[in-house]
């Protein structure tokens, strides 16, 4: 089976992105720098023969995709599978404010453990689970073809550890950026990652936190 080529992108920036607060499934928008993101990815994407377009069903991950997608004249399917991690009632804290509330419960958090889960929210192995099954159930569609996956950073991270056969626990090295191109490829064999964090298209430097 040929493989599907998979570009996946990271929502623009938000208020809480800038912010440092956590949103998880908090449906939050772009904000002014978010939005100018969004246009350079439809420049950067214009000519890119893509055959389908899915995005996390939460707003901000909708209005980066939207852009492209109808330059490449394609409508925007919304998945909820590729939404962010459910963080409970970590959502809308900044990171000192959770660790300060709640210091053992941040320290299992910042040490990736995959089966501590906020109150309210998704273990980590639950939120992998989910989000790397969605992701592979969508590139299923699409064998030969070039699809773009516009997310969040926590399912950005799943699926680089999926392509590069990482464990949960290992700490992480590499970007998350909002608005960057990061490309992958699919096969019935899992994930292989091609290039990662492209931010050519962006003139300043993209935010890199987890949200």
């Amino acid at each position: 089976m040929e493989p599907t080529r998979i570009i996946a992108i990271r929502h623009g920036e938000t208020d809480w992105n800038a912010d440092t607060r956590i949103q998880g499934h908090t449906d939050i928008p772009l904000n002014a720098n978010g939005r100018w993101q969004a246009q350079c990815l439809a420049q950067a994407l214009a000519d890119e023969p893509l055959h389908a377009v899915y995005a996390s069903d939460l707003g901000r991950a909708v209005e980066t995709a939207t852009p492209f997608a109808q330059a490449v004249g394609l409508p925007v399917q919304p998945e909820p599978g590729l939404r962010e991690r459910l963080f409970g009632r970590f959502e809308g804290l900044r990171f000192d404010e959770i660790e300060q509330r709640w210091p053992e419960e941040s320290l299992r958090w910042r040490r990736r453990d995959p089966d501590f889960g906020p109150e309210g929210g998704e273990t980590l192995r639950e939120f992998y689970e989910r989000c790397v099954t969605s992701a592979a159930r969508l590139a299923a569609r699409h064998p030969g073809q070039s699809i773009a996956l516009v997310s969040h950073g926590g399912v950005l991270d799943c699926l680089y550890r999926a392509a590069t056969r990482l464990e949960l626990q290992a700490p992480r090295t590499w970007q998350v950026g909002n608005a960057t191109l990061n490309r992958l490829l699919h096969t019935p064999q899992g994930f292989m990652l091609v290039g990662w964090s492209d931010d050519a298209h962006l003139a300043r430097p993209a935010l890199d936190e987890l949200s």
